[in-house]
């Protein structure tokens, strides 16, 4: 049997200390894109927060695995869960994928492979996105995995000097496994 964190293109990792320059470089693709903007790292910030993921004790159900292209071992994006509720059912995502990767089918593989780990693994039932309103390759991308809009918080971030709408999306496990295969892709 092929690995459960292996698909078609792609193979979720954990971080390792080398991955820093693909972190900071998905840091600066963020930030064109208009999605992030925080003080810059220096090289020796991305050094250290790379090493630092890579040694991190599992937080429970909140991780950022390193998204691997299959073909190449590139590291070409992460994608992670955060905010997690075991209690209430419900945990967050998110996913980045380098500029230079984008629009070749890595983002969706990546995140089916973790959805299917946490509604089928961890037993979660619902699975939350917030995207800023402007991105609308991620929105697509959302709607093609099956997540559905849920409302808008309007002017809800401040970015790029001014204040944005955020679209929240959701998708329940049967939805999911409705849409996608919960064996291997």
């Amino acid at each position: 049997m092929a690995s459960f964190w292996t698909g078609k293109r792609v193979r979720l990792r954990g971080i390792e200390p080398d991955d820093w320059t693909a972190l900071m470089r998905f840091a600066d693709d963020e930030e064109r894109l208009g999605d992030l903007l925080h003080p810059p790292l220096s090289a020796e910030g991305y050094r250290a927060r790379a090493k630092e993921q890579a040694a991190a004790k599992s937080d429970g159900d909140c991780f950022q695995l390193a998204i691997e292209a299959v073909d190449t071992g590139e590291i070409v994006g992460a994608v992670g869960s955060h905010h997690a509720d075991s209690r209430a059912g419900w945990f967050e995502y998110g996913v980045t994928i380098g500029a230079d990767h984008r629009r070749q089918g890595y983002a969706a593989e990546a995140v089916v492979l973790l959805l299917r780990f946490m509604f089928a693994e961890r037993r979660y039932h619902k699975c939350e996105a917030r995207i800023f309103a402007h991105n609308e390759a991620s929105l697509a991308l959302q709607r093609r995995l099956g997540f559905v809009e849920e409302g808008r918080l309007r002017d809800h971030v401040f970015l790029t000097g001014r204040h944005q709408d955020l679209v929240m999306m959701g998708m329940v496990a049967d939805e999911f496994a409705q849409l996608h295969s919960m064996g291997e892709l």
